[in-house]
């Protein structure tokens, strides 16, 4: 289980693990990385999974970690222990996947069967958007700060995705599709929250169907917003 990862990459750390870099190695890594950059390091991370190389709670936390990610070292430091994932200069390749061996597309199929995708947090802000895989079961657990699931271009691997809530003193918001449906029936458990359903109901493809629970919070159910000519 991956507990931390330290985000400052200091001389220290390079004499450590033996490794000898250049300046331009050094300028490199302390550029400031693009949301380009985090989403396609969080690919890589994905494509760990689909290999065996880490569990679904070590990917829920590295990429909390590429995403809050600022430059280019930091952004590094959750695939250091990846053989074949990191890029010598901590650069990450543009329309590609750099440094990969083979075939690196994430199978679905990949995610142990009844096992959750744990989104964990504590005090921090979690976003999971773009084209992230979503599994057929997530438990969300964050205290005391946000939760954002956008599942408008995600990749949905089953008809019906349970979201499980384990939320303290936060909001969640969760957008879906237009023809997705939406199901708050089984969240049971609210107190000292509020709950807004702006979708179009349960009758749709796939299903999001919210349980668990919400304390001192609120919860967002939207679909995507339009553009002033969309």
């Amino acid at each position: 289980m991956l507990s931390s990862i330290d985000c400052v990459s200091d001389d220290k750390d390079e004499r450590d693990a033996g490794e000898e870099i250049t300046e331009e190695q050094r300028r490199l890594r302390g550029l400031r990385v693009s949301d380009s950059e985090r989403e396609h390091v969080v690919e890589l991370l994905k494509a760990a999974i689909g290999r065996g190389m880490l569990d679904l709670d070590e990917f829920s936390e590295r990429a909390d970690v590429a995403y809050a990610a600022r430059t280019r070292g930091e952004l590094n430091k959750v695939l250091i222990d990846l053989p074949g994932l990191v890029h010598p200069e901590a650069a990450m390749a543009s329309g590609g996947r750099a440094g990969w061996e083979g075939d690196a597309a994430f199978a679905p199929g990949s995610y142990a069967a009844g096992k959750p995708l744990v989104i964990r947090a504590h005090g921090s802000a979690v976003v999971r958007k773009g084209r992230w895989v979503v599994p057929p079961h997530l438990l969300v657990r964050n205290r005391y700060a946000d939760t954002r699931l956008d599942f408008s271009e995600a990749q949905v691997t089953s008809d019906v995705v349970r979201i499980e809530l384990d939320v303290k003193w936060g909001g969640v918001t969760i957008v879906v599709p237009d023809h997705a449906g939406v199901s708050l029936n089984e969240l049971h458990d609210l107190k000292w929250s509020s709950v807004s359903d702006k979708s179009k109901g349960d009758s749709g493809s796939p299903r999001y169907l919210v349980t668990g629970k919400l304390h001192g919070g609120s919860l967002s159910v939207r679909h995507p917003r339009k553009g002033l000519f969309s």
